[in-house]
């Protein structure tokens, strides 16, 4: 690999002396002489072969072929700069990359601010998502592929904080046969009509969604089910929580079933090894738990207002 002719130093003196406008206040900021400024700014036109600077009147101003090695140059010192601050976070011991298997009926707008408040403070490390279904997170775990996972189980081996509950409602688009019944259903009744399912993500495909019958679609994305659900060509239990608009909007309805109508999950964070937890992942584990429980002190605050008489009776 080619070696650079010019060094940090003096990219640093020709992107302060046009920073500084000038090579004296130039010489303060960075504590150089000027004419080891002037010397550097002339090697890097004699070995680049272009003119940096040109006389407009009584002031140099900057060629453009100088303005665009100002700009590359003042890249390349931020490079650097951070190149330096990444390696001091190694030497603390951050990890540059932190792995985690997050289950899909956890709320997607809550985990991507999570990663962002993440992000906020560490925005060098890489982050490294796995978005599972059913016995995905397991094997993640089992596997080592993740620092953290996000689940509704916990595998044997592993030991899990309950995180936060997910309600989830069984639904279909409003036109669906089964709204058209009248009347509360019955598991017999589901099982005339198709079930749409969510596929496992692990190799193994060990666990199934709960099937009712023989007549299901299995796909892989939660986007695809719902999509398909209000479009009037399934039902299916879905995280209340993903579903809420679709509620709201009236894409969806929730199915009268005399039983089974809602179901609670928990869903448990857990470490792949805590002993050997980075200050990346047990920091990245705190914010999941504090803004997992700030949401759900507002959902709780919600439920309340929803079910007082006075928004009860209007």
């Amino acid at each position: 690999m080619a070696q650079p002719r010019i060094s940090i130093e003096q990219w640093n003196a020709l992107v302060s002396v046009v920073e500084s406008g000038g090579y004296a206040k130039a010489a303060e900021r960075i504590h150089k002489s000027q004419s080891t400024l002037s010397y550097s700014v002339q090697k890097i036109e004699r070995l680049l072969g272009v003119k940096v600077f040109e006389l407009r009147g009584r002031k140099a101003a900057l060629t453009a072929a100088g303005e665009l090695l100002y700009r590359r140059g003042k890249a390349l010192l931020e490079s650097a700069v951070q190149l330096e601050h990444v390696a001091g976070e190694l030497a603390k011991g951050w990890e540059p990359e932190l792995r985690l298997a997050v289950d899909v009926v956890f709320p997607t707008w809550l985990l991507l601010g999570c990663l962002a408040e993440f992000g906020r403070e560490r925005a060098a490390t890489r982050i490294e998502l796995y978005e599972t279904t059913l016995s995905g997170h397991e094997e993640a775990l089992l596997e080592r592929k993740v620092d953290l996972a996000i689940g509704g189980i916990v595998p044997a081996g592993f030991v899990g904080d309950p995180l936060m509950p997910v309600r989830f409602v069984c639904a279909a688009a409003p036109g669906h046969p089964l709204h058209q019944l009248g009347r509360p259903l019955g598991v017999e009744d589901l099982r005339r009509h198709r079930h749409l399912v969510i596929r496992d993500s692990s190799a193994q495909r060990s666990r199934t969604a709960g099937w009712l019958n023989e007549t299901r679609w299995t796909v892989s994305h939660k986007a695809t089910s719902i999509r398909a659900a209000t479009m009037g060509l399934g039902y299916a239990w879905y995280p209340e929580d993903s579903v809420r608009e679709e509620l709201e909007t009236g894409a969806l309805k929730r199915l009268p079933l005399r039983e089974g109508a809602e179901r609670i999950a928990t869903l448990y964070l857990m470490y792949a090894d805590r002993d050997a937890a980075g200050p990346g992942t047990q920091r990245l584990a705190e914010i999941l738990r504090e803004e997992v429980r700030k949401s759900c002190a507002a959902e709780r605050s919600r439920r309340d207002r929803a079910d007082t008489p006075a928004a009860a009776t209007g």
